[in-house]
């Protein structure tokens, strides 16, 4: 498994090894003892997987607040998608900072994602599926979001995104407060 680091401390890239031949190929995307062995001690307990039909649909930023907060591990299971995290821990030297990277079939690569981060992406072709692992369970209660546009991330749209009614209508970052706060650990 190759580790890349990202722009934000604690937020970083996996990209597994593909076995391949004339049938495909066959890529373990989560081993948790040599990811334990690398410094990743995630207990993922949730699996989900969603379908886009439309390129340019955006899902997010979304977070599940203490004490259901969510790491998160994306990726791409057909299609293509540009996945994004913002740090929303109050205090944190990279507080509304975001960084992002392009996930598709084709590249395999996978996006770990801590506790503390509003997560969203943009499809980048139609039927694109994404796939990511939680380490909590999804409580209704503890759901979040924060508005799309509103931390200047490069969405690289070609024209107005898909967007539910939930996203069109979350708090933009200026005006968030959030449930996190760093405790000096990326």
């Amino acid at each position: 498994m190759q580790v890349t680091e990202t722009t934000i401390p604690g937020v970083v890239v996996l990209t597994p090894v593909r076995h391949g031949d004339a049938r495909g190929f066959f890529s373990e995307s989560w081993n948790s003892a040599r990811l334990a062995d690398a410094g990743f001690h995630h207990d993922f307990v949730q699996d989900n997987h969603s379908l886009s039909s439309q390129a340019g649909t955006i899902r997010g930023l979304h977070f599940q607040a203490p004490p259901h907060a969510q790491a998160k591990l994306v990726r791409c299971g057909r299609g293509c998608l540009y996945d994004v995290a913002v740090d929303i821990r109050r205090g944190s030297p990279t507080y509304g900072q975001w960084t992002g990277v392009e996930l598709s079939f084709e590249n395999g690569k996978q996006l770990l994602i801590p506790e503390g981060f509003a997560h969203g992406f943009v499809t980048r072709s139609p039927d694109t599926e994404i796939i990511y692992k939680c380490t909590d369970y999804y409580v209704p209660d503890c759901d979040g979001a924060v508005h799309w546009d509103s931390a200047d991330i490069d969405w690289a749209l070609e024209g107005s995104p898909v967007l539910s009614d939930k996203d069109a209508h979350a708090p933009r970052l200026a005006e968030f407060d959030t449930p996190f706060d760093w405790d000096g650990t990326p």
